[in-house]
């Protein structure tokens, strides 16, 4: 591996979740080692914020190695598309929901959903059920509250998180996302009201962290499947 890249394969072993490669910030080269190593050591590893051309470059050189999804912008690398053995359920985990406010939410969705499929979880995505039209989250309800958590992803004034967790009886991890304009924009506004929520039992990510919300979800899960 390139002499600045120092991949932390011992993480999942410490606190149940690996390493997961933040691609957008890196070089090509960068990436190409990382997933040299991976197929060397017959491991697999999980990529987010992959653009088409870091993807194509890798693909060139691991054809048969990488599976990138575009939509998400996330590419599993390794000689086995599967999850690590160490991250193996000591049982069957639940499934999570994933409540999207709009359908522009739709590219931050599916990294959640891939994140959560390395991880080994199963989810199911009920996307633009926002609050300006409440009848279409207060009619999911009942089939929401069949799930142990939700994971909430909403922009603009981020309403949807305080609402959902008034309907929801689990717990409700808030990724704000950075669709929105004016003051919205960037979503601030929407991080913003996911941590002054009054209403109880929502954990809050960063803005557009799928990968966070996902891993967070994981090791929630753990404590409710081995406890």
């Amino acid at each position: 591996m390139s002499d600045d890249v120092r991949f932390d394969w011992q993480r999942a072993e410490r606190a149940g979740v690996p390493e997961v490669v933040f691609a957008q910030s890196k070089s090509t080269p960068q990436l190409l080692a990382i997933v040299g190593e991976t197929v060397v050591r017959g491991g697999c590893v999980l990529m987010t914020r992959v653009d088409t051309d870091q993807a194509k470059a890798l693909v060139e050189h691991y054809p048969s190695d990488v599976r990138f999804h575009e939509a998400s912008g996330t590419l599993i690398a390794g000689a086995r598309q599967i999850i690590p053995d160490e991250l193996q359920p000591t049982s069957v985990m639940p499934k999570v929901a994933i409540v999207a406010a709009g359908s522009s939410d739709h590219a931050l969705v599916a990294e959640i959903e891939q994140c959560l499929e390395f991880l080994g979880v199963q989810s199911h995505a009920y996307i633009d059920v926002g609050v300006a039209g409440l009848w279409r989250l207060t009619e999911l309800a009942p089939d929401l509250n069949e799930y142990p958590l939700c994971i909430a992803v909403a922009g603009m004034e981020g309403a949807l998180f305080s609402v959902l967790s008034g309907l929801f009886h689990g717990p409700v991890i808030a990724v704000p996302s950075s669709v929105g304009y004016g003051v919205s924009e960037g979503g601030h506004v929407a991080l913003n009201c996911a941590l002054a929520s009054c209403a109880p039992g929502i954990a809050v990510v960063n803005i557009d962290n799928g990968f966070g919300a996902a891993a967070l979800a994981c090791k929630m899960l753990k404590v409710v499947v081995t406890s």
